[in-house]
């Protein structure tokens, strides 16, 4: 298509110029261009941000994680300590109700 004038602005109005290197192209592929740039650096930035958001949720569920493992270990150490308490009061109460006469098995 030859150049004029008239061509050139009905091409311009229409949404079509020609390059530098003389080729014929839409404004919509510029656009589409500038389109898929900006979308994709939306794109990366919410993948960015969807990325720091599960960073930081399992950071938390490891210290969630960490927090309950030593309140497990805390837990295992009070009931060791309890049931020793058991031990040493049953067998108390053992020694208590053979010394004791009320207990003692009576022959009739």
């Amino acid at each position: 298509m030859a150049r004029t004038p008239d061509n050139e602005q009905g091409l311009m109005a229409a949404g079509i110029i020609q390059n530098n290197n003389g080729n014929i192209e839409s404004d919509q592929d510029s656009l589409s261009t500038h389109s898929r740039t900006s979308y994709e650096l939306n794109y990366n930035s919410e993948e960015e941000e969807e990325k720091q958001r599960l960073i930081n949720q399992v950071l938390t569920l490891q210290k969630t994680l960490d927090d309950l493992s030593h309140r497990v270990d805390t837990v295992k150490e009070e009931n060791f300590k309890l049931r020793s308490e058991n031990q040493v009061l049953g067998q108390y109460i053992e020694n208590l109700m053979a010394a004791s006469n009320v207990f003692q098995m009576t022959n009739k």
